[in-house]
């Protein structure tokens, strides 16, 4: 080997040796102390199930032994056909809020969502407004008109409490299901309720109550358990105070006292259901 030769290995491996210490150190700086956490993505938005189309949400079903006919809903301002909603209440999960100035009654879900319901409400000066609770649940329920409607419309009479009221059924003003609203211990004689009148949707009809389709009705009862808060209001955001002289005409005589899941009930008879 020349001498030249055995310089420039020489110079070679030295620089090998160099370029070795330094890719340690560099190691050696870039491991010291434990190694950062990976980022954890954000959970994921909660989103509500879908619905389904409207065929099946309204198509003819069978519940209880009762035959419900198909809804036509090309004859219903879609608006108020059951759907999902960014949810307008601000309203805690779980609560249902009635907006008495655009008919629709919103079930408040996770995620900003509310499923949305288009509803009939009462005439005006039958109206009621203020906070309650689902005390009472009932399928295809018995109905009993109140002395006063009787007195109003006498052909109501073969249904009375004296009478035994009317049956559940299909021609049943209360419809495939009823949620019995209380303020504390006392039945506030309001109902959300089902009906067969499903032209009357969206439109201000009734006796005080608020009215769903009887599909519609079946899913929300479904849905919500007793106890569920509920707020009517004309002012979504706002819910107005009781008004005692815009207290609904009543729909029905009441719940018994001492029905399941109910505390003393005040001024009802029991000569119903």
């Amino acid at each position: 080997m020349s001498d030249a030769s055995f310089r420039i290995s020489r110079r070679g491996f030295l620089n090998l040796t160099a370029l070795g210490a330094a890719s340690a150190a560099v190691s050696a700086c870039t491991t010291t102390g434990p190694a950062p956490a990976p980022i954890q993505p954000p959970p994921p938005t909660y989103v509500e199930p879908p619905l389904g189309d409207y065929a099946t949400m309204y198509g003819a079903m069978s519940d209880n032994g009762f035959d419900l006919p198909a809804i036509p809903v090309n004859k219903i301002d879609h608006q108020f056909l059951r759907q999902i909603v960014p949810d307008p209440t601000g309203q805690r999960p779980g609560t249902i809020v009635v907006d008495t100035t655009g008919h629709f009654l919103y079930l408040v879900r996770e995620g900003g969502q509310a499923i949305r319901y288009g509803v009939g409400l009462g005439r005006a000066g039958f109206e009621w407004s203020g906070d309650a609770v689902v005390q009472w649940k009932q399928k295809w329920p018995k109905w009993t008109p109140p002395d006063e409607m009787v007195a109003r419309q006498p052909e109501l009479t073969q249904f009375s409490a004296k009478n035994g009221g009317m049956p559940g059924g299909l021609k049943n003003p209360l419809g495939a299901r009823a949620l019995y609203l209380f303020q504390g211990n006392q039945d506030t004689l309001y109902r959300l309720h089902g009906s067969p009148e499903w032209w009357s949707i969206g439109k201000s009809v009734s006796s005080g109550c608020v009215r769903l389709i009887n599909q519609d009705i079946i899913d929300l009862y479904d849905r919500v358990p007793t106890k569920t808060p509920v707020i009517v209001t004309a002012n979504i955001g706002a819910p107005e105070e009781n008004m005692p002289e815009r207290k609904a005409i009543p729909i029905d005589n009441g719940v018994p006292t001492g029905s399941i899941l109910l505390g003393p009930v005040k001024n009802l008879t029991n000569e119903i259901f």
